[in-house]
């Protein structure tokens, strides 16, 4: 992919959410701490990106992530809860963390987004997670 075909739509200290060509939101996360504030701003541009463009799909970038805290795991449940009320579905693919401890972290909050509005597969490999989004309809 040229990253040139890439828009940024949003950018915090917690990461970039960039439009895709192809459809979908990448999501990249940046290393360091959060603050809880800049993660649901980062989150909330992402439900506005998808919603403005009428997508459902988001391929998130976990690499260079941290560790969610509870208090992040907590807001992040409630907020594909609240996408779910909406009736959204939304589809991610997920490139988990590189530190095993923020992989642990991310896969208890992607098994509770589940149960909501987000249906997830996770890749070690980005070219293979881009497969899985542009067969989904």
């Amino acid at each position: 992919m040229n990253p040139s075909a890439l828009r940024l739509y949003f950018e915090n200290p917690v990461g970039r959410v960039l439009e895709h060509p192809d459809g979908y939101a990448l999501v990249q996360y940046h290393a360091g701490k959060r603050k809880l504030h800049h993660l649901q701003a980062f989150l909330t541009h992402t439900g506005q990106l998808l919603r403005r463009n009428s997508w459902n799909k988001i391929l998130g970038d976990q690499r260079q992530m941290e560790a969610f805290t509870e208090e992040e795991t907590t807001w992040i449940v409630n907020y594909w809860l609240q996408a779910a009320q909406r009736g959204e579905n939304i589809y991610g693919a997920v490139l988990l963390p590189t530190d095993a401890y923020a992989q642990l972290s991310a896969s208890q909050v992607m098994e509770e987004a589940q149960a909501a509005a987000l249906t997830y597969r996770v890749f070690d490999d980005e070219e293979a997670a881009q497969q899985w989004l542009k067969q989904l309809t």
